[in-house]
């Protein structure tokens, strides 16, 4: 949607795209009031994201957000992208069962900026303001935090299901822990926030937070919660410790393999949440799925044909999917795929390897234990030949290929 569009639409239409495939927001209302202020005083709403930058890299579950800020901005709205430099050194302990270990300066800054250098894929950079909360956390003197802890009960902070499991299995909660809601807040009194967006995780902080602005004396933030995207693998969130996710800077071709493996019930969320479809396509990609006029499969391919060229252009999206069609319809190997020369000396006097060094050796996995992780999942082959132990020694041949999966692949050169 191009920017200015605010002027071309009605308040409620405005409103409709703002909620489309939110969890909740509070309230529907404040909402509606905040929009219909902003155009008479013609002035952006304030939106408020908070990123923690102990997890800096990017990937479709963080997108679900962005995306939604990047249509607050194409209706003219400002976003603030806050970097928690300071919370990060405390941790969020939303959904945590231990106390997160604390990050110093120099690790926090480092993160920050590899943010800086991706948020922009997606937002408009004339309409976002990166800030970090250190700049106004840090010159809170200790009375004032003080000041801002009795604005808010141990009573309600103890709501928290994270904290109230905790406390019930007898595992150790910081005091630290309780000034992050209440530092998260305190962003949204110094920023003027309207509106605050995050994932359902955040839902309580985002509560407390409409709390403690009204005891500020300011008018409380609209809270509107996205939901949590599953990974590839259909069961967890995506996370990039778990390896089930889809990073917006990976390669065409990996986007797209990763894509084509996602479980077919997982399609109406991911063109919902993750795509530029208009809500028109989307609709009719999930009647035709529910009808069988479309085959998952063909969606699949447009979902991951979508992805491909929303962070690396139409015409990678295009040779992603030849090649994709290229190599898994009729098995062929990728065009591009380099030999890794292997020096024979490494090889026992039997010509062998142990399978989860050849597998980091040819850049199939960053470690013995994931490879050997990889071994135990079945998606291992050397040659025609599935490999299931994980301490096995293989035959290592010339022009031999490897395969993790369906999407990476290696051919060996030996050399003296």
């Amino acid at each position: 949607m191009p920017q200015g569009t605010r002027t071309q639409v009605t308040v409620e239409e405005e409103l409709e795209e703002l909620l489309r495939g939110a969890a909740e927001v509070v309230t529907r209302e404040e909402l509606k009031e905040k929009l219909v202020r902003a155009r008479r005083e013609n002035r952006p709403l304030r939106v408020k994201y908070g990123a923690d930058p102990s997890a800096p890299d990017i990937h479709l579950g963080h997108t679900v957000c962005l995306r939604k800020l990047r249509q607050f901005q194409d209706f003219g709205h400002e976003v603030f992208f806050v970097i928690g430099d300071f919370t990060g050194r405390i941790g969020d302990p939303s959904g945590k069962s231990e106390t997160r270990p604390q990050l110093d300066e120099e690790e926090v800054r480092r993160n920050a900026r590899t943010y800086e250098q991706q948020i922009f894929k997606i937002l408009d950079p004339a309409r976002t303001r990166v800030v970090f909360n250190n700049d106004w956390l840090s010159e809170l003197t200790f009375i004032e935090v003080i000041e801002l802890a009795a604005k808010y009960t141990v009573a309600r902070m103890m709501e928290r299901d994270d904290f109230a499991r905790r406390w019930k299995e007898g595992r150790p909660i910081a005091v630290h822990e309780f000034l992050y809601p209440l530092a998260q807040a305190y962003d949204s009194v110094a920023l003027r926030a309207d509106v605050e967006l995050g994932g359902t995780d955040q839902t309580f902080n985002f509560l407390a937070t409409r709390d403690i602005m009204a005891r500020y004396g300011l008018t409380p933030q609209v809270a509107l919660t996205m939901p949590l995207l599953e990974g590839t693998d259909g069961v967890e969130k995506m996370s990039k410790s778990l390896g089930n996710y889809i990073g917006i800077s990976e390669s065409p071709r990996d986007i797209y393999g990763k894509a084509m493996s996602i479980p077919d019930e997982l399609m109406p969320s991911y063109f919902e949440l993750v795509t530029d479809l208009s809500l028109a396509e989307v609709r009719g990609i999930v009647t035709g799925l529910e009808s069988g006029e479309l085959h998952p499969r063909d969606a699949k391919m447009r979902l991951a044909h979508t992805l491909v060229r929303m962070y690396h252009g139409p015409e990678e999206a295009d040779r992603a999917q030849d090649e994709f069609v290229a190599v898994f319809r009729r098995g062929e190997l990728p065009g591009d795929i380099l030999p890794i020369a292997l020096s024979r000396s490494e090889l026992s006097p039997e010509g062998t390897m142990w399978i989860a060094r050849l597998l980091v050796q040819l850049g199939l996995a960053s470690s013995t234990s994931e490879a050997r992780r990889l071994v135990l999942q079945g998606g291992v082959r050397v040659g025609e030949s599935r490999v299931t132990d994980p301490a096995a020694d293989v035959a290592v041949k010339d022009e031999m290929v490897v395969r993790v999966g369906k999407r990476r692949v290696a051919k060996v050169r030996l050399k003296d």
